[in-house]
């Protein structure tokens, strides 16, 4: 199991990399539903890097590919749950609640998700 380590050796944290994958999750329903494709495993790290860059935070790129393919996996199931429309509508209180101002119990309930997730990936995190 590979440890989560950030910039300086530190520990990075748990509630960062859950909030990145929510934020991936969130951009791949919406390409999904918009666009009719799935983003790459590429295409998600590099969108993990520029979203981590807004907070001056950055992680090793093998970890931010991990968080990739998590998001992806995660997205595909909502995907595989949901009509188009519900899907349209998850992946638009997902974005809507990025802003942290914002409450969604869709929001919450995918957020509370990705915890188990990443929980289930790194369980000594």
């Amino acid at each position: 199991m590979q440890e989560i380590r950030g910039n300086e050796g530190d520990d990075t944290d748990r509630g960062g990399c859950v909030a990145l994958i929510y934020a991936l999750v969130a951009e791949r329903l919406s390409v999904h539903y918009e666009h009719g494709q799935w983003l790459s495993q590429s295409q998600g790290a590099t969108l993990a890097a520029k979203w981590l860059s807004r907070s001056k935070r950055q992680l090793p790129l093998a970890l931010r590919k991990r968080l990739s393919d998590l998001s992806d996996r995660l997205a595909r199931q909502i995907a595989s749950t949901t009509s188009r429309d519900a899907g349209l509508y998850v992946a638009h209180e997902m974005q809507e609640s990025l802003d942290t101002r914002y409450q969604s119990e869709i929001g919450q309930s995918i957020m509370a998700e990705c915890e188990r997730a990443f929980d289930a990936e790194w369980p000594a995190a």
